[in-house]
């Protein structure tokens, strides 16, 4: 069983930044990959970004040389830096890992970024 904690929304203005973090806790060795999703009101949830245990990245068009996602493997925690953000990426930003051929998700964390 693997159980996630994020953090770090807040409400924040249009060209701001958010740190946001997740910390994993539980029964495993080790979690091959870790990830964000958001879900914005009305939309269906999509994938933000991902990263490896190795640290191999991959990013959602919009978010790309905006967001950066990092982990750190002995705190079993991943980050995602956002800049640069838009309203559009108002949303709840859930973290995710997945372990074998099951996915965990926290319960999410909601960012707005509005005036």
């Amino acid at each position: 069983q693997v159980q996630l904690a994020e953090s770090g929304g807040d409400l924040v203005q249009p060209g701001g930044s958010l740190r946001l973090s997740c910390a994993a806790s539980g029964t495993f060795f080790m979690l091959p990959v870790m990830g964000w999703y958001r879900q914005a009101p009305g939309k269906q949830r999509e994938l933000v970004a991902t990263i490896t245990s190795d640290r191999d990245t991959n990013y959602e068009d919009s978010v790309k040389g905006r967001f950066s996602i990092s982990r750190d493997n002995p705190k079993n925690t991943v980050y995602l830096q956002m800049n640069s953000l838009k309203p559009e990426d108002t949303a709840v930003y859930y973290c995710t890992a997945n372990v074998g051929i099951r996915t965990y998700w926290g319960k999410g964390t909601l960012v707005t970024a509005s005036s």
